[in-house]
């Protein structure tokens, strides 16, 4: 605990498997000064960042190159990627998110609907790595327990000091009371 009675703050660390094409990019470095584990691979999607211990996986992609390219080349392969990874996130990066880029957003939506694939436009790299970190971070193994044990503790303080709780248990015990057997 720290002096001042509140919680210290557990820096969370984990494995992050980048794609080589980023090895030179500033979200990589970015993650790397955030102390996490980074490797390195060839063999992964180009522009992918996986949180191997949380089990997501992120595509960067650019809205301007989006629009440079054919629809086709992107879609293709965002199509690879979700059929590889089963939790998987497109980060949609642009300056400002104008019409055209909603637009773009909204046509790729109508094209996966249905699929596993979030979409998460972001403006910036720190913005796109506070958003992969906390999704991450939620989704590993002991934040998740910490989370649905915390979720059951709610759960009961609530029925606990209920109300309607009360009430229900008041009449069963009145009802118990004037039963003849």
């Amino acid at each position: 605990m720290a002096e001042n009675g509140r919680k210290e703050k557990i820096k969370w660390t984990t494995t992050i498997i980048i794609s080589s094409s980023l090895k030179s990019c500033e979200i990589a470095t970015a993650l790397e000064n955030r102390s996490h584990k980074i490797r390195y691979s060839d063999s992964v999607e180009n522009g992918s960042i996986i949180f191997s211990l949380s089990g997501l996986a992120f595509l960067l992609m650019d809205a301007k190159e989006c629009f440079i390219s054919a629809e086709e080349i992107f879609l293709a392969k965002i199509e690879k990627f979700i059929s590889i990874h089963r939790k998987s996130f497109l980060v949609l990066s642009a300056a400002l998110h104008g019409p055209e880029e909603w637009k773009l957003m909204f046509r790729i939506q109508q094209r996966f609907l249905g699929s596993n694939l979030r979409i998460l436009p972001v403006h910036n790299t720190v913005n796109a790595i506070n958003l992969m970190c906390t999704i991450a971070k939620t989704a590993s193994k002991p934040y998740t327990d910490s989370i649905c044990y915390r979720m059951i503790t709610t759960e009961a303080y609530i029925i606990e000091q209920s109300p309607v709780w009360k009430t229900l248990q008041k009449l069963k015990l009145s009802s118990d009371s004037f039963n003849p057997n």
